[in-house]
């Protein structure tokens, strides 16, 4: 049985975070399985007596569940309100919305920072390797415990977007769309080359200690912020760059001839960094970026894209942004190309923004549109 009752009208409509333990088993794409599966999530809105008004967004890789609701460690707004609230594309007076902090995180799901019942120590470097598909196996148990056994939609972005792509592929009986933005169906060497720099940065830092610094209450926090700062670059564009910062100092008439931040986006990654460092866990971010290298859907069926959705009924909105190069149009175009080789029914539009990746996060009307029109389509 699970340890944690199912929404009161409060926590509807007012976001509030829960946190649920399922017994599982919760079988593992590395072999074994975990049990129990702590999940926390937020909601928003109410399920349909019908059931047909759910709609599950997906988090990025330094994200969490608090999609439209007060952060509880930073203070600071929702993720995504741009995207989710009252008169936006995701409205919890039309739909039953859900955002579970992924398995792996730091936010209240099993991951390495949380307690092994076994031993009753934290998990560390011993948490089992996990996969994007075993983050929505974990989703998928959370649906169930919430009593919804099919989706209006799946919606994400980055990361948030592979798992939007999973869905339909390991549950084609639960999802009646997705929505996928500026994400990929597979890492490229590229991809994982960046996060391999990141992950050395953290375990280079003499307060890993192989991940087990949860007792000593010293993270590696210089590692972590390094890694935040190396990613971050990924996520943002150069014209989005060269506009913000140009070669503009920070705080001073002239260079120092040092090795202080003297460049204004100096010091905005170091901000980025330290910022990050109190918010998130060094394994935690070791394990989902794995988990992200590991991801290649085509590998997962037979080695062709097209077969993931031979047998999915769901229909598909792809987006992807002009300055994105992270995962750039070209990874949108080959899904849509697999989709529409699958005869699954597929639209696919590239929005221009010069924020690069970090765009679907920030304002954006069109892709606001683009969202609204296929959610409110009847498919």
């Amino acid at each position: 049985m699970a340890t944690a009752s199912l929404p009161s009208d409060l926590d509807r409509r007012y976001g509030l975070v829960r946190q649920v333990v399922l017994p599982g088993p919760l079988p593992l794409d590395g072999g074994g399985s975990l049990s129990p599966v702590e999940i926390a999530y937020e909601t928003y809105g109410t399920l349909a007596p019908d059931g047909g008004n759910a709609i599950l967004i997906c988090h990025a890789l330094t994200g969490d569940q608090h999609v439209a609701s007060i952060h509880p460690r930073t203070g600071k707004p929702g993720w995504w309100t741009r995207m989710v609230g009252a008169g936006r594309p995701i409205d919890p007076a039309r739909h039953f919305v859900v955002c579970a902090n992924v398995l792996g995180s730091c936010m209240g799901s099993s991951g390495p920072a949380s307690v092994d019942p076994a031993s009753g120590a934290h998990w560390g470097m011993a948490f089992p390797v996990i996969t994007i598909r075993d983050m929505v196996r974990a989703q998928g148990l959370l649906l169930d415990h919430l009593g919804v056994a099919r989706l209006r939609a799946v919606v994400g972005g980055s990361m948030g977007g592979m798992q939007a792509l999973s869905w339909p592929a390991t549950f084609p009986d639960r999802v009646e769309a997705a929505v996928v933005i500026a994400a990929t169906a597979r890492h490229t060497a590229q991809n994982i080359a960046f996060h391999e720099v990141g992950r050395q940065a953290v375990m280079a830092d003499p307060l890993w200690r192989g991940g087990d610094y949860y007792a000593s209450n010293e993270p590696p926090a210089a590692g972590l912020a390094v890694a935040r700062m190396a990613a971050h670059i990924t996520y943002l564009s150069e014209a989005g760059l060269t506009e913000k910062f140009g070669r503009r100092l920070q705080s001073r008439e002239a260079k120092s001839f040092g090795f202080d931040a003297d460049f204004q986006v100096e010091s905005y990654l170091r901000h980025q960094g330290i910022a990050f460092v109190d918010r998130f866990d060094a394994n935690s971010y070791l394990y989902i970026t794995r988990a992200m290298d590991y991801f290649d859907l085509a590998e997962e069926h037979g080695g062709r894209l097209a077969d993931a959705f031979r047998a999915v009924p769901a229909r598909f909105c792809l987006v992807s942004f002009d300055t994105d190069w992270l995962y750039p149009t070209t990874e949108s175009r080959r899904i849509v190309h697999a989709l529409n080789a699958a005869g699954a029914r597929a639209s696919f539009v590239e929005l221009s923004s010069p924020y690069g990746h970090d765009a679907f996060l920030l304002d954006s009307p069109e892709l606001n549109r683009v969202v609204d029109g296929f959610l409110r389509a009847d498919g």
